[in-house]
C-alpha cells in the first residue's frame, strides 16, 4: 500500500503540472506543425494496402498547409462531428434534467431496497446513472452513502460503492447514453481515415455495453461484500477515539447533532431523502406513460418496410432510424421531462421549457470551448496525414512481428489506462489516440466499433484511483461526512481493489466476445 500511494503521489504531482485540455491540444498543434515539417523533410511516407498509392507526410509549415489552417478554421468547428450530436442531445437531456427527472428516476431505483440486495441495486444504478452524465456523481454519490444507512450498513460502503460503479463502469450501461454519442462521432471520424464511408452509430457498442454492466455490478457486489466490507471493518477500531474527540469537539462548538454523527457514523442533514413525495411519483408516472406511448408510436412508424426510417430494401440497422438514433434520445428526453416537470410543477408554462435548455447549454460551454482546439487539432493531423503513416507501419510491424491479436489488444488497454490516469477527459482522450488506434487496428481487420470497446474499458476502470478526477475529491469529501479521519489512502485501498477487478474481468469479458464473435452492438460488426 505504501508503494502504491507513492506512486499515486507522483502521478498527482505529474498530472497537476499538465495544462488544461484546451491548452494541451493547443501545445499539441504547434507540436504537430513542427513534427510534419520534419517529418516532410525527411520524406516519410507509407504505401496503401487499398489501392497501393504512395500516402507521404504533408507540412502544415507549407504554402499550402497554411493556407488549409486559415481556409479551414470555421469549418474545422462548424462541421467537428461531436459538436451538433452534443449540442442535439443536450437539448433534451436538459430539459429532463432541469426538471427533475433524472434524479427522481435514481432516487425511485434505490428506494425500498432489501439489505442482501443493496450493493448490487446500487451498483447497477450507477450503471443506469450514466444516462445523466456528470450529475450521476453528485447525485449517487450521497444516495449510495443513505441506501446503506438506510439499511443498517455502513454509509462509507455505500458512497464507495456508488463511486466506483459510476466511474469503474463509466462506459458500461444498459441505456444509451450521451457519451455515446458523442465517442461515436469520434470514432467516425477516426475511421474516416481508412474508409470515408464508414459510420459508427452511438448504439455500436450497446449488446457489449449492456453485458458489462451486469458483469461489472456482480464484481464490484463480490469485492465490496467480502474484501472491502473486511477492511470497513479493520478501520472501525482505529476511528472510535477519533471519531469520540470530533464529536466532543463538535458539541463544544455548539453542533452537538453534527457531533453525535461523526461518532456514530450516521449521517448529515444535508444529504438529501431518498422517498419520493406524491408529486414525484406522478411524475414518474407520466413520463413512464409518454416514454412508452413514443417508443409504440416508433415502433409503429418503422414497421411497414416501405418506412422513411428504414434503408435501402426495408433495412433496419442501416437506416434512418438508427444513424439518427441521437435525435431520437433527444426527444425522449425531451418530452418525458416535461411531462415530469407538467406533473410536478417543474414546468409551468412553455417559456420554461427553452429555459431549460439554454441553462443546460451553457453548462456544456466547457466542452464547446474544448471541441474548438481539438477540431483544429484533428483537422491538422488529418491533413498532415501522419495518421494515416503511422497506422500503416504500425499494422505492418504488427502483421509481420506475428504477435496475436489479444496481445495486442491487452496492449492497448493497458497504454490507454495508464494515460487516463492522468487525463481523464474521455471524449479529449478519444479525440487524441482515437486517430491512431482506429485506422491502425481497421489494417489489421480489427472493426472501429471493436476498437471503440477496448476503449471503454481502459477509459473506465482507472479512474476511480485518479486524484486527477474532481469527482475522486467529491467522493473524499463524503467519505469524510462519516469518517472524519479519511483521506486520500483512505478511499485509495477502498478502490484500487475494485479498480483492478474490474480491469481484469472486463478484459477477459471482451476477449471472450471478441473470439466468439458476438456483435458489439446493432450492425456492428466485430471484424
Amino acid at each position: 500500500m505504501g508503494f502504491t500511494l507513492r506512486a499515486l503521489g507522483v502521478i498527482e504531482r505529474v498530472g497537476n503540472r499538465l495544462p488544461h485540455p484546451f491548452w494541451l491540444f493547443v501545445i499539441l498543434s504547434a507540436v504537430l506543425l513542427l513534427l510534419s515539417w520534419g517529418l516532410h523533410g525527411l520524406g516519410v511516407s507509407a504505401e496503401s494496402p487499398t489501392d497501393g498509392k504512395t500516402i507521404a507526410v504533408r507540412s502544415l509549415l507549407s504554402d499550402a498547409g497554411v493556407t488549409m489552417m486559415l481556409d479551414g478554421l470555421i469549418d474545422n468547428y462548424a462541421t467537428f462531428p461531436p459538436l451538433g450530436v452534443v449540442l442535439v442531445v443536450m437539448l433534451g437531456v436538459a430539459v429532463a434534467d432541469r426538471a427533475g427527472l433524472l434524479t427522481a428516476m435514481l432516487r425511485a431505483a434505490l428506494s425500498r431496497v432489501p439489505v442482501k440486495a443493496v450493493t448490487f441495486v446500487i451498483a447497477l444504478t450507477g450503471m443506469l446513472a450514466h444516462i445523466a452524465s456528470d450529475a450521476a456523481f453528485v447525485v449517487m454519490i450521497p444516495l449510495g452513502a443513505i441506501a446503506y444507512r438506510s439499511v443498517g450498513r455502513n454509509p462509507v460502503l455505500g458512497a464507495v460503492v456508488a463511486f466506483v460503479s459510476v466511474s469503474g463502469g463509466h462506459a458500461a450501461s444498459p441505456l444509451v447514453t450521451p457519451s455515446d454519442a458523442t465517442l461515436a462521432a469520434l470514432t467516425t471520424a477516426a475511421a474516416h481515415t481508412i474508409d470515408p464511408s464508414y459510420t459508427v452509430t452511438p448504439v455500436a457498442n450497446y449488446f457489449f455495453s449492456l453485458a458489462s454492466a451486469l458483469v461489472l455490478s456482480l464484481v464490484i457486489t463480490l469485492i465490496a461484500e467480502t474484501l472491502l466490507t473486511r477492511r470497513l471493518a479493520m478501520m472501525a477500531d482505529n476511528d472510535a477515539v477519533k471519531a469520540g474527540k470530533d464529536a466532543a469537539a463538535a458539541e463544544e462548538e455548539g453542533g452537538a447533532e453534527a457531533g453525535a454523527t461523526a461518532a456514530s457514523g450516521a449521517g448529515t442533514d444535508e444529504l438529501p431523502d431518498l422517498s419520493l413525495t406524491r408529486e414525484e411519483r406522478r411524475g414518474l408516472r407520466a413520463a413512464g406513460i409518454t416514454a412508452a406511448v413514443l417508443l409504440a408510436a416508433l415502433t409503429i412508424a418503422a414497421v411497414p418496410s416501405g418506412s422513411p426510417l428504414r434503408g435501402e430494401h426495408g433495412a433496419v440497422i442501416d437506416s434512418p432510424l438508427v444513424h439518427n438514433i441521437a435525435v431520437f434520445l433527444s426527444l425522449l428526453f425531451f418530452a418525458t421531462g416535461i411531462a415530469y416537470g407538467r406533473a410536478v410543477g417543474t414546468v409551468r408554462t412553455a417559456k420554461d421549457i427553452p429555459e431549460m435548455m439554454a441553462t443546460g447549454l451553457r453548462e456544456l460551454t466547457p466542452v464547446l470551448v474544448l471541441f474548438f482546439a481539438i477540431s483544429q487539432f484533428l483537422a491538422y493531423f488529418k491533413w498532415t496525414a501522419i495518421g494515416e503513416v503511422m497506422a500503416i507501419t504500425g499494422a505492418k510491424l504488427l502483421d509481420s512481428s506475428g504477435v496475436p491479436v489479444a496481445l495486442v489488444f491487452v496492449g492497448v488497454i493497458v497504454v490507454v489506462s495508464v494515460m487516463n490516469l492522468m487525463l481523464t477527459s474521455g471524449s479529449a482522450m478519444w479525440a487524441l489516440i482515437g486517430p491512431i488506434f482506429v485506422p491502425m487496428l481497421m489494417l489489421l481487420e480489427v472493426a472501429p466499433e471493436t476498437t471503440w470497446a477496448l476503449f471503454r474499458i481502459a477509459d473506465s476502470c482507472t479512474n476511480p484511483i485518479t486524484p486527477m478526477s474532481p469527482y475522486f475529491a467529491l467522493c473524499l469529501g463524503f467519505v469524510r461526512r462519516y469518517r472524519p479521519t479519511a483521506g486520500i489512502g483512505t478511499l485509495m485501498s477502498l478502490t484500487l481493489p475494485v479498480s483492478l477487478s474490474l480491469l481484469v474481468v472486463w478484459t477477459l469479458l471482451f476477449l471472450a466476445w471478441y473470439f466468439v464473435g458476438l456483435p458489439f452492438g446493432p450492425g456492428a460488426p466485430t471484424h
